[in-house]
């Protein structure tokens, strides 16, 4: 990624030295810009989509079309007033929604949005995510007891739970994917997916695409699978005694965890980067017309982000079609259907994965 920021500040006309001395604020600075923006559009999506699955007309005062709906809201959680009960463990309380959100700042800068748009690439990448998103379970546990409240202990515990339980299926079904790749670096898994749609690891580990879905549902507690935050059991849960910007901060973190968790799975399975056809539409469109190699290049990694952000709002919208569709599951029907169901199928598919590595 360094090279492509070099490049870029080259083509501006500053000196490289400049580059250099930015370097290590640029990532961050990325990373943070994404995530916010990610955010605000992805909490005006999923209240469009629902209204429109759901037959209501969603935001429609604020803004043009209720556009600057999110906004708004953003503007009054800053302006609240933060409360803490008198028994509240303070320093708990305070660190526990920082806590959820830091690893989901870190997981952004290990997806590869393009080529060469990837802020930490390591060879270790994919375990690297895994054992970053163990770490917001922690998080809403302490939110949970530090709010010296019953009802977000249970739901701090529930989480802790159903975090345990969905990970081991999610973790297998992945390992498929590590298989085929032979690689646990994430770009490595995106560039052995090249030859368009019909090598996408989707395919030789379809039963696992499915887990991992399902999966990812319940590690970012959404419908069907929020049994942590049951408004109509548990009061809001573990987040019931927050308020202000730290209960933000736990609606930041779910809503920046949907879109990463998308990513990942676009990466793993689809494709990532890669376009569905053998080759980009920039290099088939416009090979004649575009000589020079850099500005090819520029089309390139524009056309990859494309792809990219393509596959994983189209995974969002099928999740926020999820939650306008089904209702809640029991807490006992959650824990069974992942320990008896998905736990199963995602050995039987690392059991076809590695058979079918094996033969080819």
């Amino acid at each position: 990624m360094y090279e492509l920021y070099a490049k870029i500040i080259n083509i501006i006309g500053i000196p490289e030295i400049f580059a250099q001395m930015t370097w290590p604020v640029f990532p961050f600075g990325c990373v943070a810009a994404l995530l916010v923006l990610v955010v605000i559009f992805l909490v005006l999506m999923e209240r469009k989509v629902l209204a429109w699955l759901t037959v209501r007309k969603g935001p429609n005062r604020v803004g043009p079309n209720g556009f600057l709906q999110t906004f708004a809201d953003a503007i009054k959680l800053l302006f609240k007033e933060d409360i803490m009960s008198r028994d509240t463990n303070k320093v708990l309380f305070t660190i526990a929604p920082i806590i959820v959100f830091a690893p989901i700042m870190v997981i952004y800068g290990l997806m590869p949005f393009t080529e060469h748009f990837v802020a930490i690439n390591l060879a270790v990448g994919l375990f690297l995510v895994f054992a970053l998103s163990s770490i917001t379970t922690v998080g809403i546990v302490i939110a949970g007891w530090a709010s010296n409240n019953k009802y977000s202990l249970l739901g701090g515990m529930r989480s802790a739970a159903q975090a345990i339980s969905y990970e081991i299926p999610l973790v297998i079904a992945v390992l498929a994917v590590a298989v085929l790749a032979g690689s646990l670096n994430l770009v490595e898994i995106v560039e052995n997916q090249a030859g368009g749609i019909l090598s996408w690891n989707m395919w030789p580990a379809f039963i696992g695409f499915i887990v991992l879905f399902i999966c990812s549902i319940a590690e970012v507690n959404r419908i069907p699978f929020d049994l942590p935050e049951a408004e109509s059991e548990l009061v809001s849960g573990y987040n019931t005694e927050y308020s202000g910007m730290k209960f933000a901060l736990f609606f930041l973190a779910e809503y920046s965890a949907l879109f990463i968790i998308s990513v990942l799975i676009a990466t793993l399975f689809l494709g990532g980067y890669l376009s569905p056809f053998n080759d980009y539409l920039s290099v088939i469109l416009f090979t004649n017309l575009i000589t020079n190699p850099e500005i090819m290049d520029l089309f390139i990694h524009i056309e990859q982000g494309f792809w990219l952000v393509a596959k994983t709002y189209a995974l969002i919208f099928a999740i926020i079609w999820i939650r306008g569709t089904l209702p809640r599951l029991r807490a006992d029907q959650l824990m069974g259907f992942s320990w008896k169901f998905l736990l199963p199928l995602s050995l039987f598919n690392l059991i076809l994965v590695a058979t079918y590595k094996l033969m080819i």
